[in-house]
Protein backbone atom coordinates (compact mmCIF):
# COMPACT_ATOMS: atom_id res chain seq x y z
CA UNK A 1 0.00 0.00 0.00
CA UNK A 2 1.24 3.47 -0.93
CA UNK A 3 1.00 6.08 1.82
CA UNK A 4 1.43 9.82 1.33
CA UNK A 5 1.08 12.53 3.95
CA UNK A 6 0.98 16.28 4.16
CA UNK A 7 -0.10 19.08 6.46
CA UNK A 8 -3.54 20.54 5.66
CA UNK A 9 -3.56 23.51 3.28
CA UNK A 10 -6.08 26.22 2.57
CA UNK A 11 -7.14 25.71 -1.07
CA UNK A 12 -4.29 23.30 -1.94
CA UNK A 13 -2.49 23.58 -5.27
CA UNK A 14 -2.48 20.93 -8.00
CA UNK A 15 0.76 19.32 -6.81
CA UNK A 16 -0.84 18.64 -3.43
CA UNK A 17 -3.83 16.97 -5.11
CA UNK A 18 -1.52 15.02 -7.43
CA UNK A 19 0.34 13.60 -4.44
CA UNK A 20 -2.95 12.54 -2.89
CA UNK A 21 -4.23 10.99 -6.12
CA UNK A 22 -1.04 8.91 -6.49
CA UNK A 23 -1.38 7.39 -3.02
CA UNK A 24 -3.65 4.63 -1.73
CA UNK A 25 -4.13 6.26 1.66
CA UNK A 26 -3.41 9.88 2.54
CA UNK A 27 -2.67 11.15 6.03
CA UNK A 28 -3.53 14.73 6.93
CA UNK A 29 -0.70 15.68 9.29
CA UNK A 30 -2.64 17.80 11.76
CA UNK A 31 -0.88 16.93 15.03
CA UNK A 32 2.37 18.83 14.41
CA UNK A 33 3.26 22.40 15.31
CA UNK A 34 1.57 25.11 13.27
CA UNK A 35 4.01 27.03 11.08
CA UNK A 36 3.65 30.70 10.24
CA UNK A 37 4.22 31.78 6.64
CA UNK A 38 3.18 28.36 5.38
CA UNK A 39 0.14 27.40 3.32
CA UNK A 40 -1.97 26.18 6.23
CA UNK A 41 -4.01 29.39 6.30
CA UNK A 42 -3.23 31.02 2.96
CA UNK A 43 -2.89 30.42 -0.78
CA UNK A 44 -1.52 32.22 -3.85
CA UNK A 45 -3.71 33.60 -6.63
CA UNK A 46 -3.16 35.60 -9.79
CA UNK A 47 -4.61 39.10 -9.75
CA UNK A 48 -4.45 42.05 -12.18
CA UNK A 49 -1.32 43.41 -10.50
CA UNK A 50 0.42 40.07 -10.03
CA UNK A 51 0.40 37.13 -7.64
CA UNK A 52 -0.76 37.67 -4.07
CA UNK A 53 -2.12 35.69 -1.12
CA UNK A 54 -5.59 35.21 0.29
CA UNK A 55 -5.02 34.76 4.03
CA UNK A 56 -7.37 33.38 6.69
CA UNK A 57 -6.83 35.44 9.89
CA UNK A 58 -6.06 33.38 12.99
CA UNK A 59 -6.40 34.13 16.67
CA UNK A 60 -3.19 34.73 18.56
CA UNK A 61 -1.83 31.55 20.05
CA UNK A 62 1.23 29.94 21.56
CA UNK A 63 4.02 29.01 19.19
CA UNK A 64 3.67 25.48 20.55
CA UNK A 65 0.08 25.09 19.35
CA UNK A 66 -0.45 22.26 16.91
CA UNK A 67 -2.38 22.67 13.68
CA UNK A 68 -5.58 21.06 14.91
CA UNK A 69 -5.74 23.58 17.78
CA UNK A 70 -5.57 26.76 15.70
CA UNK A 71 -8.66 28.97 15.76
CA UNK A 72 -9.86 31.39 13.10
CA UNK A 73 -10.33 35.00 14.17
CA UNK A 74 -14.04 35.49 14.93
CA UNK A 75 -14.04 38.84 16.76
CA UNK A 76 -16.67 41.42 15.73
CA UNK A 77 -14.24 43.32 13.52
CA UNK A 78 -12.66 40.11 12.20
CA UNK A 79 -10.32 42.12 9.99
CA UNK A 80 -13.27 43.36 7.91
CA UNK A 81 -14.74 39.86 7.56
CA UNK A 82 -12.24 37.64 5.75
CA UNK A 83 -14.99 35.39 4.35
CA UNK A 84 -16.68 38.23 2.50
CA UNK A 85 -13.33 39.60 1.35
CA UNK A 86 -12.11 36.24 0.02
CA UNK A 87 -15.30 35.50 -1.85
CA UNK A 88 -15.54 39.00 -3.32
CA UNK A 89 -11.94 38.81 -4.49
CA UNK A 90 -12.47 35.40 -6.08
CA UNK A 91 -15.67 36.50 -7.77
CA UNK A 92 -14.12 39.68 -9.15
CA UNK A 93 -11.13 37.85 -10.60
CA UNK A 94 -12.72 34.62 -11.82
CA UNK A 95 -16.30 35.50 -12.81
CA UNK A 96 -15.24 35.84 -16.46
CA UNK A 97 -13.53 32.47 -16.64
CA UNK A 98 -15.31 29.83 -18.79
CA UNK A 99 -16.39 27.51 -15.94
CA UNK A 100 -16.94 29.87 -13.03
CA UNK A 101 -20.73 29.59 -13.04
CA UNK A 102 -20.68 25.78 -12.92
CA UNK A 103 -18.78 25.77 -9.62
CA UNK A 104 -19.38 29.16 -8.01
CA UNK A 105 -22.37 28.19 -5.86
CA UNK A 106 -20.51 25.39 -4.07
CA UNK A 107 -17.52 27.60 -3.37
CA UNK A 108 -19.66 30.52 -2.25
CA UNK A 109 -21.37 28.21 0.24
CA UNK A 110 -18.01 27.62 1.94
CA UNK A 111 -17.75 31.33 2.72
CA UNK A 112 -21.27 31.47 4.08
CA UNK A 113 -20.37 29.24 7.03
CA UNK A 114 -19.07 30.68 10.34
CA UNK A 115 -15.80 28.76 10.61
CA UNK A 116 -14.07 28.59 14.00
CA UNK A 117 -11.38 25.93 13.54
CA UNK A 118 -8.81 26.20 10.76
CA UNK A 119 -8.66 22.42 10.36
CA UNK A 120 -12.42 22.25 9.71
CA UNK A 121 -12.21 24.90 7.00
CA UNK A 122 -9.22 23.24 5.36
CA UNK A 123 -10.77 19.78 5.38
CA UNK A 124 -14.03 21.12 3.97
CA UNK A 125 -12.14 22.91 1.20
CA UNK A 126 -10.12 19.75 0.54
CA UNK A 127 -13.28 17.68 0.19
CA UNK A 128 -14.58 20.18 -2.35
CA UNK A 129 -11.35 19.83 -4.32
CA UNK A 130 -11.55 16.04 -4.13
CA UNK A 131 -15.11 16.12 -5.44
CA UNK A 132 -14.28 18.45 -8.33
CA UNK A 133 -11.13 16.52 -9.30
CA UNK A 134 -12.58 13.04 -8.76
CA UNK A 135 -10.10 11.94 -6.05
CA UNK A 136 -11.42 9.14 -3.83
CA UNK A 137 -8.30 8.14 -1.90
CA UNK A 138 -9.15 7.49 1.79
CA UNK A 139 -8.08 10.20 4.25
CA UNK A 140 -7.07 9.89 7.88
CA UNK A 141 -5.97 12.54 10.38
CA UNK A 142 -2.60 11.98 12.01
CA UNK A 143 -4.08 13.13 15.32
CA UNK A 144 -6.09 9.89 15.40
CA UNK A 145 -3.01 7.66 15.05
CA UNK A 146 -1.12 8.50 18.27
CA UNK A 147 2.11 8.77 16.31
CA UNK A 148 5.45 8.59 18.06
CA UNK A 149 8.73 10.34 17.21
CA UNK A 150 9.62 12.96 14.64
CA UNK A 151 10.75 13.07 11.02
CA UNK A 152 11.75 9.55 9.84
CA UNK A 153 10.61 7.95 13.12
CA UNK A 154 7.17 9.49 12.73
CA UNK A 155 6.89 8.46 9.08
CA UNK A 156 7.84 4.88 9.91
CA UNK A 157 5.31 4.77 12.75
CA UNK A 158 2.68 6.18 10.39
CA UNK A 159 3.42 3.50 7.79
CA UNK A 160 3.22 0.72 10.37
CA UNK A 161 -0.09 1.93 11.77
CA UNK A 162 -1.82 2.11 8.38
CA UNK A 163 0.01 -1.01 7.13
CA UNK A 164 1.75 0.77 4.25
CA UNK A 165 4.85 -0.75 2.63
CA UNK A 166 5.59 2.25 0.38
CA UNK A 167 5.91 5.94 1.26
CA UNK A 168 5.34 8.55 -1.43
CA UNK A 169 7.25 11.71 -0.61
CA UNK A 170 7.25 15.13 -2.20
CA UNK A 171 10.52 16.77 -3.15
CA UNK A 172 10.23 19.61 -0.65
CA UNK A 173 11.50 19.72 2.91
CA UNK A 174 11.30 15.96 3.42
CA UNK A 175 14.35 15.43 1.18
CA UNK A 176 16.43 17.00 3.93
CA UNK A 177 15.33 14.80 6.82
CA UNK A 178 13.95 11.55 5.41
CA UNK A 179 16.39 8.70 6.05
CA UNK A 180 15.76 6.57 2.97
CA UNK A 181 18.30 3.91 3.92
CA UNK A 182 16.66 3.38 7.28
CA UNK A 183 13.19 3.32 5.72
CA UNK A 184 14.33 0.57 3.35
CA UNK A 185 15.85 -1.44 6.20
CA UNK A 186 12.56 -1.18 8.07
CA UNK A 187 10.73 -2.61 5.05
CA UNK A 188 9.26 0.63 3.69
CA UNK A 189 10.10 1.60 0.12
CA UNK A 190 10.41 5.33 -0.59
CA UNK A 191 9.32 6.87 -3.89
CA UNK A 192 9.47 10.53 -4.89
CA UNK A 193 6.54 12.33 -6.42
CA UNK A 194 6.98 13.33 -10.06
CA UNK A 195 4.58 16.14 -10.99
CA UNK A 196 4.69 18.23 -14.13
CA UNK A 197 2.43 21.21 -13.66
CA UNK A 198 0.07 21.56 -16.65
CA UNK A 199 0.18 24.89 -18.45
CA UNK A 200 -3.36 26.07 -19.08
CA UNK A 201 -5.35 29.24 -19.87
CA UNK A 202 -5.39 31.82 -17.07
CA UNK A 203 -6.72 35.29 -16.49
CA UNK A 204 -4.32 38.17 -17.14
CA UNK A 205 -2.21 36.35 -19.77
CA UNK A 206 0.06 39.39 -20.15
CA UNK A 207 1.69 38.34 -16.88
CA UNK A 208 2.61 34.94 -18.27
CA UNK A 209 1.60 31.58 -16.88
CA UNK A 210 1.86 31.14 -13.10
CA UNK A 211 2.26 27.71 -11.48
CA UNK A 212 1.23 26.65 -8.00
CA UNK A 213 -2.01 28.59 -7.52
CA UNK A 214 -4.99 27.35 -5.51
CA UNK A 215 -6.97 24.51 -7.11
CA UNK A 216 -9.84 26.77 -8.20
CA UNK A 217 -7.61 28.44 -10.81
CA UNK A 218 -7.46 25.30 -12.95
CA UNK A 219 -11.08 24.26 -12.67
CA UNK A 220 -12.54 27.72 -13.29
CA UNK A 221 -10.39 28.03 -16.41
CA UNK A 222 -10.53 24.45 -17.71
CA UNK A 223 -13.72 22.86 -16.34
CA UNK A 224 -14.72 19.78 -14.41
CA UNK A 225 -14.12 17.20 -17.15
CA UNK A 226 -10.48 18.20 -17.58
CA UNK A 227 -10.08 18.45 -13.81
CA UNK A 228 -11.28 14.88 -13.30
CA UNK A 229 -9.03 13.65 -16.11
CA UNK A 230 -5.97 15.48 -14.82
CA UNK A 231 -4.81 12.89 -12.30
CA UNK A 232 -6.01 9.72 -14.02
CA UNK A 233 -3.18 7.41 -15.10
CA UNK A 234 -0.64 9.88 -13.77
CA UNK A 235 1.21 7.50 -11.47
CA UNK A 236 4.77 8.53 -12.28
CA UNK A 237 7.32 8.12 -9.51
CA UNK A 238 11.05 8.22 -9.02
CA UNK A 239 12.41 5.54 -6.72
CA UNK A 240 14.52 6.89 -3.91
CA UNK A 241 18.00 5.47 -3.57
CA UNK A 242 19.77 5.25 -0.24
Amino acid sequence: MILAAHQPHYMPWLGYLDKMAKSEIFVIVDHVQYEDANYQNRQRFKFPNGVSFLIVPLKKASQKDIIIERKIETSPIEKQDWRRRHWTTIEQNYSRTPYFRQHADELRAVYEQPWENLIDLNLHMLELARKWYGIEVPLIGSSTLNLQGQKTDMILDMCRKVKADTYLSGKGGSTGYLDVERMNKEGVKVIWQEFNHPEHPQRYPQQGFVKGLGFIDYIFNCGGEKAKALFKNSHSYLEARS
